[in-house]
């Protein structure tokens, strides 16, 4: 327990700590040194236990800093309007579904591999397409038989 505080104080791994690499993709690994780690109240229902522990756990992932992301990925993930990042290219997830850290912390670092994952698929280009020569002529002949409904709805005057 106590070496997690430490970890979480220090920002990283602790001296001497060989740091663990966390992969997103067959080519993409995070050195966990990367991401730095709190450990916050928990909101919510708890009992005696949530006023007295810190079990949420809150990383911050530098992105747009990070040596470990492709420039591509990096780019697309800094592109993405979600709210966990910031304007400096933070990614902060908060993590507190759990009643302990491990599970919290695990819960977080998922949460964080999900959404670099979601970066890493290159969108596929689109290419202008021309409207073909039959939905053209189904095209005009609807609008032709629209108009034709609308011409009988005009009241004609009488001719006395």
């Amino acid at each position: 327990m106590a070496g997690m505080v430490a970890k979480a104080a220090t920002g990283g791994a602790l001296p001497g700590y060989n740091a663990a690499m966390i992969r997103i993709t067959s080519r993409i690994s995070l050195d966990e040194r990367e991401i730095e780690e709190s450990f916050i109240r928990a909101s919510g229902p708890g009992g005696q236990n949530v006023n007295k522990v810190e079990t949420a756990v809150q990383i911050r992932f530098d992105a747009a800093r990070s040596p470990s992301l492709p420039d591509a990925v990096r780019e697309r993930l800094l592109a993405t309007r979600d709210r966990r990042i910031t304007a400096d290219g933070v990614v902060v997830i908060t993590a507190q579904r759990f009643r302990t850290r491990e599970r919290n912390r695990e819960d977080a670092v998922a949460r964080l591999v999900e959404l670099i994952t979601k970066a890493t698929v290159v969108p596929e280009t689109r290419r202008p397409t021309r409207p073909t020569l039959g939905s053209k002529k189904r095209r005009m002949d609807e609008k032709s038989r629209r108009g034709a409904v609308k011409a009988l709805r005009t009241r004609k005057p009488d001719a006395e």
